[in-house]
């Protein structure tokens, strides 16, 4: 990924938020800390408006993907070399995986759980769908966890700065951090995806680079303008809202 070596963050953010920032942040990332069609899941989070009437349909997913994929980055190593296992064994394996906190610290490799057969998530997930959706947890939590409730209170243009400077120095460090979409209360939009990368186009705009549930073939994009301190979809598949808030998820039990 190329950055500009020409517009600092520090005036991204500062030409409209005059507190002190917490700390310098750069003009570049180094690599990535999620390689995307690598790390990330090979089926998609199914949108109800394309797939009307399909009787197993994979809708309202994304939470729990985009948490998934964080786990399996901290908590699995792939052996690509090793022998393949039944259905049944993935499932299981799967289920090991995504019992880990998703905020708690990377295990050491020797100490992750070994997925025999395949040298990444998305050849896993491309080749074994049914058993890698079949241990994954359910949707039930992501709905009554504490992140997804804070929508119904309203958020002050500083702690959107916030979250994007928070962000971005999570992602010089190479931690990919997941983040709910919100246009509430219109309720047009509840929507989790993992960003993983950011470039700064010019000094009023910054895009981070995302996985994207809904379309796994290719990075969705999370723009943020300074003037408004609004989010915009630039695009995001099923995005269809003009701007929306943004929250940081699963940065421990509470949040």
């Amino acid at each position: 990924m190329v950055h500009s070596p020409h517009v600092s963050f520090d005036l991204l953010v500062g030409a409209a938020y005059t507190k002190p920032l917490p700390g310098a942040v750069g003009d570049s990332a180094p690599r990535p800390g999620l390689r995307f069609k690598v790390d990330t899941f090979a089926f998609p989070n199914e949108l109800r408006v394309h797939h009307p009437g399909k009787p197993d349909l994979y809708a309202n997913w994304c939470f729990v993907l985009g948490r998934a994929v964080t786990q399996f980055l901290k908590f699995a190593r792939f052996e690509a070399g090793g022998p393949r296992l039944d259905a049944a064994a993935y499932t299981a394996l799967v289920r090991r995986v995504v019992s880990h906190r998703p905020w708690r610290e990377p295990l050491p490799l020797p100490a992750r759980v070994a997925i025999s057969g395949f040298g990444s998530l998305y050849e896993l997930s491309r080749d074994e769908e049914r058993a890698v959706k079949a241990g994954l947890r359910r949707r039930f939590w992501t709905l009554v966890h504490p992140t997804t409730w804070r929508i119904v209170y309203p958020s002050r243009r500083s702690a959107q700065f916030r979250l994007v400077v928070s962000t971005v120095k999570e992602l010089r460090a190479g931690r990919p951090v997941q983040l709910l979409l919100s246009d509430f209360p219109r309720i047009r939009l509840n929507h989790s995806v993992l960003a993983y990368d950011y470039r700064i186009r010019t000094e009023d705009t910054l895009e981070f680079l995302v996985y994207d549930p809904n379309d796994p073939t290719a990075p969705g994009v999370v723009g943020f303008d300074r003037r408004t301190a609004r989010f915009r979809p630039a695009p995001l598949t099923g995005v269809e809202v003009p701007s929306f808030r943004v929250f940081r998820m699963y940065r421990s039990l509470l949040f």
